[in-house]
């Protein structure tokens, strides 16, 4: 029969397990740049470049192909002495601004961005007048009767 003791521990092990294993990065040691600096700075862009595969993960987390193809133009662009805008410029430039996760809120994307919040607003206008004319329409309906239509209503309900 096991001890409480070893069968505590091994809960809290197994509990533990998930928090120690954390999130892996696709990028393989043949893709690497030799300059720290230069790696540092591809990583960086790669964080903010979307996987075109794999919807809403960066190319530096994503096992994609196609990720991988665009981990290696990175570096070639960095290689090649581009900067960090010029390399992401270069992404847009090919791909569209589809490839940034965070896209730019200028031209039709500045609608896509106003388009939520005022329709939000538009809807709680639209509601706080709906409510209003019903309410004003109950008001209007609760004025007293006339002595003619007091007394049809007395003639309708048999009193």
């Amino acid at each position: 029969m096991p001890r409480p003791a070893l069968i505590s521990a091994l809960l809290l092990a197994l509990s533990l397990t998930p928090l120690l294993s954390g999130p892996l990065k696709a990028v393989e040691p043949n893709e690497m740049l030799a300059d720290p600096a230069e790696e540092a700075r591809a990583r960086d862009i790669s964080k903010g470049i979307r996987c075109l595969v794999c919807r809403n993960e960066s190319i530096d987390d994503s096992n994609a192909d196609l990720a991988r193809d665009l981990r290696v133009l990175v570096r070639e662009r960095i290689a090649a002495g581009d900067s960090d805008t010029e390399v992401v410029d270069y992404l847009v430039d090919r791909y569209g601004e589809y490839v940034l996760l965070k896209p730019t809120a200028t031209g039709s994307n500045l609608v896509l961005y106003i388009a939520g919040p005022l329709m939000l607003v538009l809807g709680l206008g639209a509601a706080v007048f709906y409510i209003r004319g019903r309410r004003a329409g109950r008001d209007a309906g609760s004025e007293a009767l006339s002595p003619e239509e007091e007394a049809r209503l007395k003639e309708i309900l048999g009193k």
